[in-house]
């Protein structure tokens, strides 16, 4: 059966994180709540990412939140994910989405470019996510996404909106007038030593 994408944090997380860090760090994280947990397209060269995608499933299907990756759709048949974010819209996604075999999550990274969000619409796309809200060292090249734009967005859609991009606990209150189901994260919490206390930070100001 389809998982639903929850409200609240959605973390992203980098492949690349020495991997026991990286592992104890979701451990601790995965005894609080998580709206998803999606795999950054960041993977080291010559690592097989199947072996590290089904580790990080055994830590978060129990607690039931959704495991995407991030374009590599590919993946989707060979592993336990449930499924998969686009950073552009995919060549070809109506046969994509046939040959996938099963029903996935499905959600794409939205700029100021409201064509995207007509086209999620029109395609049956599960979530949208607006990146860069502010700046960021993880975005890479986003370019700063308009509230106006997210609140244009919202009389286009009924989709689930998700805000990403350099967003840290004392930027939320920046984001009060925007409707929105939850902010995606990495560094504001993977970067830290304690990542459950900095989730924490983020559901108090939520």
């Amino acid at each position: 059966m389809k998982k639903k994408i929850g409200k609240g944090v959605y973390l992203v997380i980098d492949p690349s994180m020495q991997q026991e860090v990286l592992l104890t760090k979701l451990w601790e994280i995965s005894k609080y709540p998580l709206a998803a947990v999606q795999v950054w397209d960041n993977f080291p060269l010559g690592e097989d990412p199947k072996d590290l995608i089904t580790q990080i499933a055994k830590i978060f299907h129990p607690t039931h939140v959704p495991l995407l990756i991030n374009n590599r759709w590919e993946l989707l048949d060979s592993s336990p994910l449930d499924g998969v974010h686009f950073d552009t819209v995919p060549s070809g996604f109506g046969a994509l989405k046939e040959g996938w075999g099963k029903d996935v999550i499905i959600g794409i990274t939205c700029t100021n470019d409201l064509s995207r969000v007509e086209w999620a619409n029109a395609n049956g796309l599960d979530y949208l996510s607006f990146c860069s809200m502010f700046p960021s060292s993880s975005a890479g090249v986003c370019e700063l996404v308009s509230p106006a734009t997210v609140k244009a967005a919202q009389k286009m859609t009924s989709l689930p909106i998700y805000l990403a991009g350099g967003i840290k606990p004392d930027k939320i209150s920046e984001l009060i007038g925007l409707d929105y189901a939850g902010v995606a994260v990495i560094s504001g919490i993977m970067s830290s030593e304690r990542p459950g206390d900095a989730l924490n930070a983020f559901y108090n100001k939520l």
